[in-house]
């Protein structure tokens, strides 16, 4: 929700974890109940542009005032299960079955990334309830590429998402901003939907390069992509708390949502901005889930570890319910 009195974006997407733990806190005056348009609010009178957000931010930096600008927004809450490199035929069969029975709330979508080994088994057991996504694809057609996965193969084999640019893929493999881009919107022209991953290392944050990071890369998909996000959801993951146990308080998180969500209104479209789900990935488990959910601009998650666990994995894909009372 909007707020009369919180922290410039970029600066607070800058600074430490350890900073932010008495901030995040921190009441704020409140306004009245906004009228709510799928899952997130109405638009708000004066939003502020881009440049006057920036602009403020660097006038107000240490300051921590400014107000936050979200968008009006429909589509399901999206929970993404990133299994990575894990996983045997027994475990998964095993993880296949407990998610088979986990009961799953209306208006959520769910989607499952097992190893490429193992996506025939997923698509052979899983219930047609949680769709199936790779983890990674090639570049362009399929060929002599030793290795890798065309687009064209995973749509073959009935994949209807695949993850990009993970930082796993960015900083591990190497891949360059300007490769996952490419990847993503040949994806994209076989049909695929992309679960665009974005989102800055440690040494980023600590030197308040937060945004700066995020938009670079965002800049990168729409350079390749253009102006149809219709199939895309963007995953912020910051790289810090991938793993580590550390997420992102409610409030950090919500500063970033907010503002990759006014980069899209400013640089690709109101409807873009409007419309593509933006969901957040780091340390998400079933202890935190709803309460992350409750962030207006926070659409869902992208689970690592936790969606190897059933039970668990069903209990974050339900905390679509917080995301409706908040609403």
């Amino acid at each position: 929700m909007a707020l009369a009195a919180c922290r410039a974006a970029h600066s607070v997407a800058g600074a430490s974890p350890s900073s932010l733990a008495a901030a995040a806190a921190k009441p704020s005056s409140s306004l009245a109940r906004p009228q709510f348009a799928g899952l997130r609010r109405a638009d708000v009178a004066n939003e502020s542009s881009f440049g006057a957000v920036l602009s403020q931010r660097l006038q107000s930096a240490g300051t921590g005032s400014r107000g936050v600008v979200s968008m009006a927004g429909t589509g399901k809450f999206f929970v993404g299960g990133n299994w990575k490199c894990n996983g045997t035929t027994e475990s998964i069969k095993k993880l296949v079955d407990e998610l088979n029975s986990v009961m799953l709330e209306e208006g959520v979508e769910v989607v499952v990334s097992p190893p490429y080994l193992y996506i025939s088994q997923v698509l052979g057991s899983l219930s047609n309830r949680i769709e199936v996504a790779a983890q990674n694809s090639w570049v362009g057609k399929g060929g002599a590429f030793t290795g890798e996965i065309s687009a064209e193969q995973l749509a073959d084999a009935g994949v209807k998402w695949v993850i990009q640019g993970h930082s796993e893929r960015r900083h591990v493999i190497g891949e360059t901003d300007a490769m996952i881009g490419k990847k993503s919107a040949y994806a994209l022209s076989q049909g695929l939907g992309v679960i665009a991953c974005v989102g800055e290392k440690l040494e980023d944050r600590e030197a308040n390069r937060t945004t700066d990071v995020v938009f670079e890369q965002l800049q990168a998909y729409a350079d390749a992509v253009g102006s149809d996000w219709s199939n895309i959801v963007v995953a912020y993951e910051p790289v810090w708390a991938i793993g580590t146990g550390k997420v992102a308080s409610p409030q950090q998180a919500q500063e970033v949502h907010a503002a990759i969500r006014q980069w899209l209104k400013e640089k690709v479209s109101d409807d873009v901005s409007s419309k593509t789900r933006i969901i957040y990935g780091g340390s998400v488990n079933g202890a935190n889930s709803a309460e992350l959910a409750t962030q207006e601009d926070i659409d869902g998650f992208l689970v690592g570890g936790a969606s190897l666990k059933g039970a668990e994995f069903g209990v974050i894909c339900n905390a679509v319910t917080a995301k409706k009372v908040a609403a």
